[in-house]
């Protein structure tokens, strides 16, 4: 059964669980395990969640028996057997309100299969068009797709390998519902379902159909596939059809850029690009305004470089005279200082401001008992607390 398995899903599905169990331990680690908290939390979500899909199937759905729809439980019971299975899930139809899909999954140990009523119905005068959606849907149960996810999960996000494990996966379901069809022709006309619909599948010319494939080589349709949960439609009937058919290659340029979008689902590309220009928004609403206010300092702290010659002509003249200047030319102050500065006086207080391009400073001085004057800074207009350099800030700052 080993030919069932897609080539790089075993490899891809180790490298993916070895990344994201480090990640985890990491995040864990590195929060004193405020991570696991999280983490044990989304689970209590994803229970909560997860049970209403479940429920939802349940009452709504029809569960399919040797009495229930026989017809279609002879080619589940025929595909379960041929797959080995002998846990096998309990199999529901849906009303899909015109959606042709499939889905498998689990719930607390329990396993199900969904196949939304317009897919049986469109499979009705295919003699075992729904045999290749059961196999697709219980390969991933047989491969266990749904276990070991929310470990993967930080990998997953990964450009390009997460993507790839993705469609390595669904590769190999393909090879599961190749398996419970009579013919590779018979899995590749139920899939093309997927694309003609209910009724022009039927009349579909398979021969034309799979020479679309050629067009996924290029730029365009390169970029989105490598960011998608997915292969193209036309790859996979192509590969039901003959798995050891060579493909065209994808476009380098569109490889070397999917290095750098994240993997966002199923959207592939869009959702990745718009995961990225989130992120460029959020990173630049924290790093815009933490470098504007580095930059401020930086000039402040410039700034009060500058000024310390001429806070120290204001102590001398409070030294001699006991009282402060009525003006900066009484002290010999300039208006401004060489960078543009302005300077301006209180003649009562002697508080020096020093206004520049990026906000003011406000000196204040301080005499202690010996007669001594000191100095220290405070914000002034346009100007944040934080952003006044270390070297003059007062206690309350």
């Amino acid at each position: 059964m080993n030919d069932l398995v897609y080539p790089r899903e075993r490899t891809l599905g180790m490298v993916t669980l070895v990344l994201g169990v480090a990640a985890w331990v990491a995040l864990i680690g590195g929060t004193f395990g405020v991570a696991l908290l999280v983490l044990a939390v989304g689970y209590v979500l994803y229970l909560f969640v997860h049970s209403a899909l479940i429920a939802h199937v349940k009452g709504n759905g029809v569960e399919l028996s040797e009495a229930q729809f026989p017809d279609i439980w002879a080619q589940f019971t025929a595909c379960c057997e041929r797959l080995e299975m002998k846990d096998r899930p309990t199999v529901y139809v849906l009303n899909g309100n015109g959606g042709l899909n499939a889905f498998a999954t689990k719930f607390l140990g329990s396993q199900y299969v969904v196949l939304l009523a317009d897919v049986v119905d469109a499979m009705k005068e295919h003699p075992d068009g729904v045999r290749f959606y059961v196999g697709h849907e219980l390969g991933h149960l047989r491969m266990k797709h749904l276990q070991g996810q929310l470990l993967r999960w930080p990998a997953l996000w990964l450009p390009l390998l997460g993507a790839a494990y993705s469609r390595a996966r669904e590769s190999t379901c393909d090879r599961h519902g190749l398996a419970c069809s009579s013919s590779p022709e018979a899995a590749a006309r139920a899939m093309t379902a997927l694309s003609a619909g209910t009724q022009r599948w039927k009349s579909i010319d398979l021969s034309l159909y799979l020479q679309q494939v050629h067009h996924s080589s290029g730029f365009w349709m390169s970029l989105h596939e490598l960011n998608a949960g997915y292969p193209w439609l036309t790859k996979r009937v192509s590969r039901v059809i003959d798995p050891t058919r060579a493909l065209p290659r994808r476009s380098r340029l569109a490889w070397f850029i999917s290095a750098f979008i994240p993997y966002a689902g199923p959207g592939g590309a869009l959702l990745g690009v718009l995961m990225m220009f989130y992120a460029f928004v959020i990173v630049g609403a924290i790093a815009v305004p933490a470098f504007r206010d580095q930059m401020a300092k930086v000039t402040l702290s410039a700034t009060a470089t500058q000024t310390q010659p001429e806070l120290d002509k204001l102590a001398a003249y409070y030294t001699a005279h006991d009282e402060p200047p009525a003006t900066l030319e009484a002290a010999a102050l300039p208006a401004q200082l060489s960078s543009g500065a302005a300077l301006a006086l209180n003649p009562e207080n002697m508080v020096l401001t020093v206004t520049t391009k990026v906000g003011a400073v406000l000196f204040v001085p301080s005499v202690d008992d010996a007669g001594k004057v000191s100095w220290t800074c405070k914000s002034g207009e346009g100007t944040k607390p934080t952003q006044l350099p270390e070297s003059c800030r007062g206690p309350s700052e």
